[in-house]
């Protein structure tokens, strides 16, 4: 401890030198000591050490004043509270001084003192600063406001603002903008009535008769109160609007641009309340986007009529000299009002057709503007509307759905575009061009193909721009850029003719020492040489002049070995395209470029890129010969399925697959040993695309090399049989296992022959205890029936003897109940591929199974009944049809019998039975069992898909029914005409499911609950059915969110009273939708109105708060302004949550429901917290500080967000 005294006392006497260095290195050195957790200071020295720094305060030497400030950051902790108040007393002493660089630099440090205490001495020397120096409020420096600000000194808002307001008419600009700042910080944390007060102070200066000298002022603080709060602005818009317009018809430039700056401030913070505003406030902007009272454009087009290009570049750099005139401020209004116009472009998704009408031919027409700042916020508004114009996620119906009306006006608007920027493209200035190129990129990537006649025009310029020698490497990138984007979304043939004119550039630019050019580049060669010589479909341009400069340029970024990492994978995978689309014309470069590949593979940097290069040329369909560098690559191939990384492996499969596939001629045994012995720890069902891949992989061996799987039987069949046997099996995976037994069997590529697997695959079947029929988990008995039918199929002579079999398993009582589920599976599965007719006996077996007490048993028996149809449909349809109309106890487990067929077969084979299914069907609808009336409803809704036409206007009939029975199956039937992918019945469907969706208002619960389930179905999966409608179903939505005392009643259960609510499902139900339109339609939203509905949501039954807890999260994200402009009365619900405790005696699953809750609660405070300006509500501080004081709160906040508290708070991923 002496020696840190001792260490201490000599830095301070350093400190008195004449000599500023030893000032300041001593100054160094003593923050570097107060930054050290250990140091421990006596009274002696805090006291001497604070002293110092104050004093070095006023040295003469501004660097060692900067230092003196950044130590008493550090010292704050490090000394006791009276030597805090002690600095802050002296700070705010030097504030009040007349030399101006002390009070500067005193208030900069009494910022950083502040901001380094904990929040209650915050508080107190905050009163305590404003107390020394709210007289002199002009003096003090904007540095220290927000510290100043903050919601821990609420009670002093009113005298700040009583200070700061006089301060908005002070002669010198500087304090004017200090003040407007101050208040800015002022306004998110300050009360309801203070804003008011600050709002109708602004208003009653605006509103003074014609506009005075400090009328900018006002404007730009009511401007920068709107970005800090705006929500709280939108109340007092209609008086403010009107006095902006009149505003900007007086004739003072900067007192325009400060009205759009306004304009723009609104538009972005107050969205719903600037709505019956925006069509004059685009008025407005449209007018003066062209105010340029100093210049002629029109004098400008006719010299470039009659003049040639050059003079007519000279001319235009003339006028721009003579009329960049200092006074001449027109250009402030023009860049202000274009950036009003982005905002409204950006904000207003749904105003797109209208902004087509009107701004997309004024922006364009301004593309000529002389000043290149203006012109630079021209073409980012006008990307700002190619981007909106892309069709949001999910609203598209399908491939061949009709366009979006906005994309139709763009594609109208290209050849104008066009013609405008293609000029510009050649001019000297680079910003211009960087403009141009960014909204070609954006036309290019939201219209595929649509620039393609137009390409003559823009090739001109993109040449010039990778040419010119004055052109900077951003500049080039951008070209370069574009020009990717280009190749990629249009056809090869559009480019074919000018190959000759734009590869020498790229090659050039293939060659720059920049390595982020030489990327681009390497990225535009390859599309080239996709390009020249697309592998998919022939072509009739001969590539052979350009493949000798393509292939050295490329080669010889791929020999260096001292480049940028992004430019070696770029040139491994460029010269992979250049081997698999011209490996042909390469002639003697072929094997020592092969022979690179595999140097590559061999680095551990380059080998992910190098095995996708690898598996690109393997499946080249020239047959580029692979062999010299096969019997290295293989076993290096084969070590890198045991390295942990995962791309690695999965990349490192498939290009096996396909080197097994186009060279097995060139195998042996032993080449592919190294491979095999790898796989099996591959082979797991932690990783199932994996496994997938490696069995892909081992079907493809024993296909084409079969005896190099002879010995598999010790280590991979085990692997893949546990894997059978695995109940997370199904897809991909199960399929590729099923394709693997059957080249098994058919190669004879082990010894395990057909019987042996036939025991492995069923074995732990009749292992397993008679008593416990599930012991094997349920997938896996579908899995292995799947395998076993695989087998039989491939082996037709053992089928036979194997059904027979399984038949007596079955009707053999003393079979465990596991085998006979197992045998009926299997029995089905085979029946769906092979005719099962001759067995006469498999009805009777079925039938009784039905009667089984195993509910297992009854199941399968029902699933191999249908899969038997399917095989065997003469026989066993009408038999299955009969039965269904005869045995109403059956009639649940025949109708599932009938899913299972109406499910497999194709429209072809079911359309000359519909009828009579379609009949038998609508006689069950009206099933009082709801188990019964699903299937049923599954049943209509799938075989609706095999004629639309004709049926889903019958289906719409039955919605007229007297029964609600029958209403509630039809809307479910609609349910499952809905699929995730394009099918002919969506085009009908989006014709006439406004009717259906009628059936939410039903007077009956449950038909009302199903449309909402329907509902939900299209919204998730097929959003472009139901966009069009929602103006009309969203308020019938949102009155399903209502609780409905109507619905409500007690239950007498003994001596208690239960209450159930009737309605509740149907809430959920509703919830569950707006959810879902939260992901799909968005855009069709007014955020406002559903936020009302979340917020009664968050009041509601545990389920429906579990719901709208997770909504809130999302919107945070989705729409942070709107949550931000509600969050006073979101608060309050969360808040109510987190503090509720259960009553002592309830039961364990209440608490749990509670904790659960709480949980939910603060992840949606956490997400709310990631929204900045949410941290200084006043209301949210109160309730976050609430959270930081209860332990067993704050453990849950840190345990949701997986951050401390006072760490910034990350938002939730509710995807």
């Amino acid at each position: 401890m002496s020696n840190v005294t001792y260490h201490i006392s000599n830095l301070l006497e350093k400190m008195t030198s004449t000599d500023k260095d030893f000032r300041f290195m001593a100054t160094n050195d003593l923050m570097m000591e107060l930054q050290k957790d250990s140091i421990k200071l006596d009274e002696d020295s805090e006291r001497k050490v604070v002293t110092m720094l104050l004093k070095l305060l006023e040295d003469k030497n501004g660097e060692v004043q900067n230092l003196a400030v950044k130590c008493l950051g550090p010292l704050v902790s490090k000394v006791k509270e009276y030597q805090v108040e002690t600095m802050v007393d002296t700070l705010c002493s030097n504030m009040v001084s007349d030399k101006e660089q002390l009070r500067d630099i005193s208030s900069m440090g009494l910022k950083t003192v502040i901001a380094e205490l904990p929040p209650a001495s915050a508080g107190k020397m905050s009163m305590m600063s404003l107390g020394l120096i709210r007289a002199q409020f002009r003096y003090y420096s904007t540095d220290f406001h927000q510290v100043l600000l903050s919601s821990t000194l609420v009670s002093f808002h009113q005298s700040i603002l009583t200070s700061l307001l006089p301060q908005l008419t002070s002669p010198r600009m500087a304090v004017r903008k200090r003040a407007i700042m101050a208040l800015g910080h002022l306004v998110p944390s300050c009360s309801p009535a203070l804003f008011t007060q600050l709002a109708e102070h602004l208003m009653k200066e605006l509103s003074r008769g014609s506009p005075g000298a400090n009328t900018r002022t006002y404007i730009q603080c009511l401007t920068t109160i709107t970005r800090q709060g705006g929500h709280r602005v939108g109340e007092h818009l209609e008086k403010i609007i009107p006095m902006m317009v009149k505003f900007c018809n007086v004739e003072d430039d900067e007192l325009r641009e400060n009205c759009f700056q306004a304009f723009e401030a609104f538009v972005r913070r107050c969205p719903k309340e600037m709505s019956p505003h925006i069509s004059m406030v685009i008025k407005l902007c449209l007018k003066y986007i062209t105010h340029d009272p100093n210049y002629n454009y029109d004098a400008e087009e006719d010299q470039e009529d009659s003049m040639d290009l050059e003079n007519g570049e000279d001319e235009d750099q003339e006028s721009d000299d003579e009329y960049s005139d200092d006074d001449d401020m027109s250009w402030k209004v023009r860049r202000s009002s274009v950036k009003c116009l982005e905002a409204v472009i950006s904000c207003r998704r749904d105003l797109l057709v209208d902004l087509y009408g009107s701004v997309c031919p004024a922006l364009v027409s301004r593309f000529k503007e002389r000043e290149e700042n203006v012109k630079s916020d021209i073409f980012l508004a006008f990307v700002a509307l190619v981007r909106q114009t892309k069709p949001p996620h999910g609203s598209a119906l399908d491939a061949g759905a009709k366009e979006e009306p906005a994309v139709t006006l763009l594609k109208k608007q290209v050849p104008t575009v066009i013609k405008a920027l293609h000029k510009q493209l050649k001019e000297k200035s680079m910003k211009s061009r960087q403009g141009c190129f960014s909204i070609l990129t954006e036309m290019a990537n939201v219209l595929p193909g649509a620039l393609g006649e137009h390409i003559p025009n823009l090739i001109p310029g993109i040449v010039y721009s990778l040419t010119d020698k004055s052109t900077s490497s951003n500049m080039k990138i951008d070209a370069l850029a574009f020009l990717h984007v280009l190749l990629s979304s249009h056809t090869p043939e559009v480019f074919h003719p000018h190959i000759k004119v734009i590869l020498p550039p790229v090659i050039h630019c293939v060659e720059d020492p920049f390595y982020k050019i030489t990327s681009e580049a390497l990225q535009v060669t390859q599309q080239m040489v996709k390009m020249m010589r697309p592998l998919e479909k022939r072509s009739s341009f001969d590539a052979k002049p350009y493949v000798k400069d393509v292939f050295s340029s490329t080669l010889k970024r791929l020999k260096a070995a001292d480049i940028d990492q992004e430019v070696k994978e770029r040139a491994i995978s460029c010269m992979g395209h250049i081997v698999s689309h011209l490996g042909d014309q390469l002639g003697g470069d072929l094997q020592p470029t092969l022979q690179i590949f595999l140097e590559r593979l061999k680095n551990e940097i380059t080998r992910l890129t190098a095995v996708k290069t690898l598996t690109l040329v393997a499946g080249s369909p020239l047959k580029i010969d692979l062999r010299p560098i096969l019997m290295e690559g293989i076993p290096i191939l084969g070590s890198f399925l045991r390295k942990n990384q995962r791309a690695l492996k999965l990349n490192t499969l498939t290009a096996l697959n396909i080197i097994v596939t186009n060279y097995s001629d060139c195998f042996k045994p032993i080449m592919l040993e190294s491979v095999l012995n790898e796989l099996p720890v591959l082979i797991q069902e932690s990783d199932m695309h994996i496994s997938q891949v490696a069995i892909m992989l081992l079907t493809c061996m024993a296909k084409v090399c079969p005896s190099s799987l002879a010995k598999i039987g010790g280590a991979i069949l085990p692997e893949v049989l546990h894997l059978v046997h695995s109940p997370l099996l199904q897809g991909g995976a199960l399929g590729s296992i099923v394709e693997f037994f059957q080249a098994l069997v058919l190669t004879k590529a082990s010894n395990t022959g057909y019987s042996d697997l036939m025991k492995a695959l069923t074995g732990p079947f009749y292992k397993a205890k008679s008593s416990e029929s599930m012991s094997v988990h349920r997938q896996s008995y579908y899995s292995v029936a799947k395998c076993v039918a695989a087998l039989s199929s491939a082996c037709p002579k053992e089928s036979s003897g194997t059904v027979n079999n399984l038949i007596q398993e079955v009707k053999n009582q003393r079979t465990s109940e596991s085998v006979r589920i197992l045998s009926f599976l299997c029995l089905g599965e085979m029946g769906r591929t092979t005719n099962l007719g001759g067995h006469k006996e498999l009805k009777t077996v079925i039938m009784e199974a039905f009667s089984s007490p195993n509910e297992e048993v009854k199941f399968a028996a029902s699933c191999t009944l249908g899969n038997i149809c399917v095989g065997n449909l003469e026989e066993y349809l009408p038999f299955l049809l009969k039965e269904i109309g005869g045995q109403p106890k059956r009639q649940y487990l025949l109708l599932h019998s009938l899913k299972e067929v109406i499910s497999a077969l194709s429209a072809e084979n079911l359309k000359p039975h519909v009828e009579n299914i379609w009949t038998l069907l609508f006689k069950n609808c009206e099933c009082a069992e709801e188990g019964t009336r699903n299937v049923v409803s599954e049943c209509l809704g799938k075989l609706t898909l095999v004629n639309p036409s004709q049926l889903l206007s019958r289906l719409k009939k039955q919605l007229s029914s007297g029964s609600s029975l029958a209403r509630s199956t039809v809307v479910t039937a609609v349910k499952f005409t809905i699929v995730d992918h394009p099918v002919p019945i969506d085009t009908l469907l989006k014709e006439c499911i406004g009717d259906f969706l009628k059936a939410i208002q039903d007077p009956d619960l449950n038909v009302r609950r199903v449309a909402l389930v329907m509902f939900n179905s299209a919204a998730h999966n097929k959003p472009g059915l139901i966009r069009g409608l929602l103006t009309a179903v969203l308020p019938k939505l949102y009155s399903e969110t209502q609780i409905r005392k109507d619905l409500i009643r007690e239950v007498e259960m003994g001596p208690f009273k239960h209450t159930v609510d009737d309605g509740l499902d149907v809430r959920k139900a509703a919830f569950e939708c707006m959810y879902t339109l939260l992901d799909s339609c968005l855009d069709c939203l007014d955020i406002f109105e559903f936020l009302n509905h979340v917020e009664e949501g968050l009041k509601d039954h545990y389920d429906i708060r579990m719901l709208t807890f997770i909504m809130l999260a999302r919107l945070a994200s989705l729409s942070p302004a709107a949550v931000v402009q509600r969050l006073e009365r979101l608060v309050e619900p969360l808040r109510a949550t987190c503090t509720t405790k259960v009553k002592a005696g309830s039961v364990k699953q209440e608490f749990e429901k509670q904790e659960e809750l709480r949980r939910s609660a603060m992840r949606a405070v956490a997400a709310l917290l990631s929204i900045s300006e949410v941290e200084k509500s006043p209301i949210m501080a109160d309730f976050v500080n609430q959270i930081r004081m209860n332990a067993e709160m704050a453990t849950i906040f840190e345990s949701v967000q997986g951050d401390p508290i006072s760490g910034a708070v990350e938002s939730m991923d509710t995807s």
